[in-house]
């Protein structure tokens, strides 16, 4: 019966994590892509906003789709509505401030940040 109560609980998690976003990286961050140019980026539950410096906003919808924690570092991956998908990774133990959205394969496309504008190597300077 225990058993049958954890599997059910599992479960459970695996589908409200799949249903909308996690309070680890809902709201607004400050995001630069790898050449450089600055956006806002802002997650909600289920859609997110990139706002560029010109002030254009393109809205996306998304679901979460999975969730990783491997020594400490926490990742969550997302699927767009259009079917690409995306991690959010915080390299960095106990910091939930900056963070690297990727694309599945690894490659960074931007770096966020709560407070600033950060790059890449500034991220991992702060390991």
């Amino acid at each position: 019966m225990k058993k049958l109560v954890f599997l059910f609980s599992v479960i459970t998690t695996f589908i409200l994590v799949g249903c909308s976003g996690s309070d680890m990286y809902l709201g607004t961050w400050k995001a630069t892509d790898n050449q450089g140019n600055k956006f806002d980026i802002t997650f909600d539950k289920n859609k997110f906003d990139v706002k560029d410096t010109a002030g254009k906003l393109t809205t996306y919808n998304y679901s979460q789709n999975a969730v990783k924690i491997s020594n400490g570092v926490k990742s969550y991956g997302i699927k767009l509505d259009d079917g690409r998908t995306y991690q959010i990774l915080f390299p960095v133990v106990d910091n939930t401030k900056v963070a690297i959205i990727s694309l599945e394969s690894g490659e960074p496309l931007y770096t966020i940040s709560r407070d600033n504008y950060i790059t890449y190597d500034e991220i991992y300077k702060l390991q």
